[in-house]
């Protein structure tokens, strides 16, 4: 279960199509240097995406990878 403390690139490491949930709310920033130490929730509070909504998303997509 992603909780918003893991690190970007972790999910996406482990979850590949998590990417497409991160662009669809906002969030572009797998290149960028602030995804290897920003935590989930870091990343989306930084660019005003509602955390809630992202974590079930992304748990959405994690569990059907699983």
């Amino acid at each position: 279960m992603i909780t918003g403390k893991e690190p970007i690139t972790e999910v996406v490491g482990k979850y590949p199509k998590t990417v497409e949930v991160f662009l669809s709310h906002g969030m572009h920033c797998f290149g960028c240097m602030a995804a290897r130490f920003e935590n989930i929730e870091q990343g989306a509070l930084a660019h005003g995406i509602d955390v809630p909504s992202l974590i079930k998303d992304l748990n959405t997509v994690a569990e059907k990878e699983n």
